[in-house]
Parts: structure tokens; C-alpha cells; sequence
């Protein structure tokens, strides 16, 4: 949610707001979760009923003042949406929210906005009215997917238009080898990191590069289990780092 971001993958992060609920196998370790209750000893993690979420103040001005450095940018900023929250959350805060973030993004074409959510069934229903049939040009739309037990999130996301749908396979702690790409744009693969962080075995990356080569699909490989961002980034002795080509043409 500040000018610098330690995530490989984009230039900023911004959190429209902080707090969510855990869904899944993927959510054990939420390092978003750890941040806010030991660093700034908030307890916004818990369902709707039980807990309330924070809206931030600050990350809002920088990412106006990001939208008007970026202008004529090349290659395009990215913003990573949202690290601490789940944009399309059904939580009171969140739904409040929801309308004036996307008022934000709207108004932010300079950047794209790589909006990510372990929810991908509740995306259709939250979407801003002048979406269209092909989405907005700068919003990257991505989903979650840990392991095969997850895997249907990828048919809800392949069912919305944007200009790019992408899949975070972190943190991996499973096969995803029968995962269907069709419509999936890219894919990041991330093993585990942090205290208590799950193992990994390599294949799973192996298999999913491969699939990511015969589907014409990117493949970012960002850490293997256990290192810390920037560390053990390379792929049987390689960096594999690739961007998606969005299906969008950008604003005239």
C-alpha cells in the first residue's frame, strides 16, 4: 500500500481497505493477517458478523499522484490490488467501499490495476455498471488457486471479460495439474514463505510451466517454499519471468 512494493510482479500495492475472512487451505499462513495483527495490532480477520475491516486513508492520494507519474509510461505501471483485503469480500465495509474504489480505478487509466481475489464467484455481481463486454483496458482480473481443490475459482474467472485473467499459484501447496488454462492469460507459481510455511515439491512448477508453454499462456516463476521474496526465484537454474499481452487495446 506504498510507493514501494517488494512484490516482483507489480510496481505498487494499494489496499483500499485492511481485513478479511480466511476461505480456504491457502489462507492458513496469511502473512496480510500477521502484518496487521503483530505490526499494527488490528484483529480484522474473522467473518462479517464478528469483526469489522479498516479503510485506509493515505494509499488512495498516492495512487492518484502514481496515475499522474505514470502518464506515457512504457512500459505501463502496475498496481496490485489488494494485498490485506479481498476486493469482492461480502462484508458491510467492503460492499460500502467497493463502489468508491472502482470510482478510483476509473479514474486511474495511466495504471493497470491487477485486481486479485480468492472470491471470483462473487466478481460478476460487483462489477461496475459501465464494465462492458470486454472489460476496462488497465484492469487485470486474477484468482487464487492453491491447489486442486480450489481449481473451480479458474471457471468463474474465465467466464468475466478483461483484459487480462490471471491465476496466483501461491502459495502452492499442491498439484495443480489439471487446472483448464482456457481463457487464462498468465500465471504467477509462488511456494510458500514465513514462519510455518508448507513444502513444496518442484514438479508442481515444472508441470504447470509446461502447461503455461502449451497453452500460449505466461508463466511468472516468483519464489520456491521457504525463501523470501527475491530469493530462490530461479526455475532449475533459470529466471522465468513472463508478462501477459492483454487482450484489450489501451484508451485512445
Amino acid at each position: 500500500m506504498s510507493e514501494q512494493t517488494i512484490i516482483a510482479w507489480t510496481d505498487h500495492t494499494f489496499n483500499p481497505w485492511m481485513g478479511c475472512e480466511k476461505v480456504s487451505a491457502g489462507c492458513k499462513n496469511c502473512y496480510a493477517e500477521l502484518l496487521t495483527k503483530n505490526r499494527m495490532g488490528l484483529h480484522l480477520w474473522g467473518p462479517p458478523g464478528t469483526t469489522t475491516r479498516q479503510v485506509t486513508k493515505a494509499p488512495w492520494q498516492n495512487a492518484r499522484q502514481w496515475n499522474t507519474a505514470a502518464c506515457g509510461s512504457n512500459p505501463r505501471k502496475r498496481v496490485f490490488c489488494a494485498s490485506l483485503c479481498d476486493v469482492f469480500e461480502d462484508h458491510p465495509v467492503a460492499n460500502a467501499t467497493r463502489p468508491r474504489l472502482w470510482d478510483l480505478v476509473r479514474q486511474s487509466r495511466n495504471l493497470d490495476w491487477q485486481i486479485l481475489t480468492k472470491r471470483p464467484e462473487r466478481i460478476a455481481n460487483n462489477l461496475p455498471e459501465d464494465w462492458g463486454s470486454e472489460g476496462w483496458p488497465h484492469v487485470w482480473l486474477g484468482t487464487s488457486i492453491e491447489d486442486m481443490r480450489v481449481a473451480w475459482r479458474a471457471d468463474h474467472l474465465r467466464a468475466i471479460p478483461a483484459a487480462v485473467r490471471f491465476v496466483s499459484y501461491e502459495p502452492a501447496i499442491g498439484p495443480l495439474d489439471d487446472l483448464d488454462l482456457t481463457g487464462i492469460d498468465w500465471v504467477i507459481y509462488g511456494g510458500e514463505s514465513g514462519p510455518g510455511h508448507r513444502s513444496e515439491d518442484k514438479n508442481w512448477a515444472r508441470v504447470m510451466h509446461r502447461k503455461c508453454n502449451e497453452n500460449g499462456t505466461a508463466f511468472f516463476h516468483k519464489q520456491s517454499a521457504g525463501w523470501r521474496t527475491e530469493l530462490g526465484i530461479e526455475l532449475d537454474g533459470r529466471i522465468v519471468r513472463e508478462y501477459p499481452a492483454p487482450r484489450v487495446p489501451q484508451y485512445a
